[in-house]
């Protein structure tokens, strides 16, 4: 519900929404109420998004009612009355790029079209709107209208692509990645059934009905960048296909710039190496294989010593710490199907040759998707691995995974303090220090506080966002329960 806009002492303009206020003429069949466990979710964390330096929202403040509404949190057929809440958010504005889509043309898959489609001059009010609002300096710098427009397309596409990358660096996963979650200002938007990564998994799935893993962690660049494709098409109308085309195929080289900034500063390098990417890859792929927690990873090679004092063995054998146990694997292995199960779908989807690349589902007609039984498949294929497995191959296939890679970072650590002058070791850890959380709002973590805000204590909650003010440091009020992950728990409700 749009409440209105205010100026404040710095000159900037904040506009101001209520979630969760009741019905409006566009909440269809909903009740356009919202409860207490998802808006403490999206007031922490926005919060908590805000000091790790992300774009996003803002929450101003959260509101709990005596009301109360129906809902059946697991859909589950057992619907419980929860507590109204109305969230206060804040942005300079919550223009999304599904806003534009009232000017979409004749969609193929359902015929439909949007209302005001063919509308060009409603379209330019609204483009020179945005352009004027926030992004002014187009006008100083553009006379041309189609290269203005051409211009805002390129500045969306841009903070879009710094978003995502700042999401992807914290362990950040959306859960909902349409074209009504995006911001045309590049901020995090909507905060629904989101996740941060604990265990690093690239297939990581926050959002419980998101089967196919369409908004899984790896996915988000791509989805993101789907997204931009899709708004681009709403500008043809004013301006030729071609010419946001081209800004599109810098997509790439704007997010791998982007994120590459990033993840040198959180492994402490602060010259740039054409071999930096590889170096990248290569540590996901060991955080994967070890099951290491993605933020506790980047604490223990933050706190090793890679110059004077370093110790080889000493950093695999700490870094061996923050990898899952055999049976801790086997409680985080959780597949859908049966093996019996996935087995005979396996073949289905093998018989389905080259129309199975070309995205051809014949199971969707029984709701099964393709993407879940595979990676059901990878399950079972690793339960029946770990099965047969003892600790302490286990423990010693991490210490050798992670010796591999340190030996790389470590060369690169070398060649990184040659090519600076100065402290080099006082540098690099100023940076780490900017760009490694010690606490994110893990799913458990934020649960508690919701748990107890349920029965009227608030007191957690605040204490959260007393931590999650300072997210970059180890404060007196930050319990270890707070840095640690949940292992094999259920995910949260949203």
């Amino acid at each position: 519900m749009y409440v209105g806009e205010v100026i404040n002492s710095a000159d900037e303009r904040w506009e101001i929404q209520f979630k969760g206020a009741g019905k409006t003429p566009f909440s269809r069949t909903a009740d356009g109420r919202k409860v207490l466990r998802s808006s403490l979710r999206e007031f922490m964390c926005s919060e908590a998004m805000f000091n790790l330096g992300v774009p996003t929202t803002r929450a101003g403040s959260c509101v709990v009612s005596t009301d109360t509404v129906v809902r059946d949190i697991l859909y589950d057929g057992h619907p419980i009355n929860e507590k109204c809440t109305v969230i206060l958010r804040i942005a300079p504005t919550f223009i999304r790029f599904g806003s534009f889509e009232v000017f979409k043309t004749i969609d193929k898959h359902t015929s439909r079209v949007g209302p005001s489609v063919g509308n060009k001059e409603m379209l330019l009010q609204m483009l020179r709107y945005v352009i004027e609002r926030f992004y002014p300096h187009i006008l100083e710098e553009v006379e041309e209208e189609e290269e203005r427009i051409v211009a805002l397309y390129r500045g969306i596409m841009e903070k879009t692509a710094v978003l995502v990358a700042s999401w992807q660096a914290v362990g950040f996963c959306h859960g909902v990645l349409n074209t009504d979650n995006m911001s045309i200002l590049g901020l995090t938007i909507d905060y629904g059934p989101y996740g941060f990564m604990e265990t690093y998994d690239p297939g990581f799935i926050c959002n419980g009905s998101d089967n196919g893993g369409r908004y899984s962690y790896a996915q988000q660049p791509a989805m993101c960048k789907w997204n931009v494709k899709k708004l681009g098409e709403m500008f043809d109308l004013v301006v030729p296909q071609e010419k946001l085309d081209q800004v599109l195929e810098k997509w790439e080289e704007v997010y791998k710039k982007e994120y590459g900034v990033r993840m040198r500063r959180k492994l402490g390098l602060l010259t740039e190496d054409p071999n930096d990417s590889a170096l990248f890859s290569s540590l996901l792929v060991t955080m994967h294989a070890t099951h290491s927690d993605f933020t506790n990873t980047f604490q223990l090679l933050q706190s090793a010593d890679f110059l004077e004092g370093y110790e080889a063995y000493m950093v695999y054998r700490s870094m061996a710490t923050n990898c899952l146990s055999l049976e801790e694997v086997k409680n985080t292995l959780k597949p859908s199907y049966s093996l019996s199960d996935c087995t005979a779908l396996m073949k289905v989807i093998d018989k389905l040759g080259q129309n199975r690349d070309s995205g051809y589902n014949p199971l969707a007609m029984y709701g099964i998707e393709v993407g879940t039984v595979i990676r059901d498949h990878q399950i079972h294929t690793d339960l029946e691995k770990f099965g047969k497995m003892h600790q302490d191959t286990r423990n010693q296939q991490c210490v050798d995974q992670w010796k591999g890679w340190i030996e790389q970072y470590k060369t690169r650590i070398d060649k990184d303090a040659s090519n600076y002058t100065g402290d080099y070791g006082s540098a690099r850890l100023k940076e780490q220090k900017k760009s490694n959380p010690v606490v994110v709002p893990r799913n458990h973590v934020l649960q508690r506080a919701i748990d107890r805000a349920e029965l009227g204590d608030y007191s957690m909650a605040r204490r959260l966002l007393e931590v999650f003010e300072n997210p970059y440091e180890l404060q007196s009020c930050t319990d270890k329960w707070m840095t640690e992950r949940s292992v094999g728990g259920a995910a949260a409700v949203t």
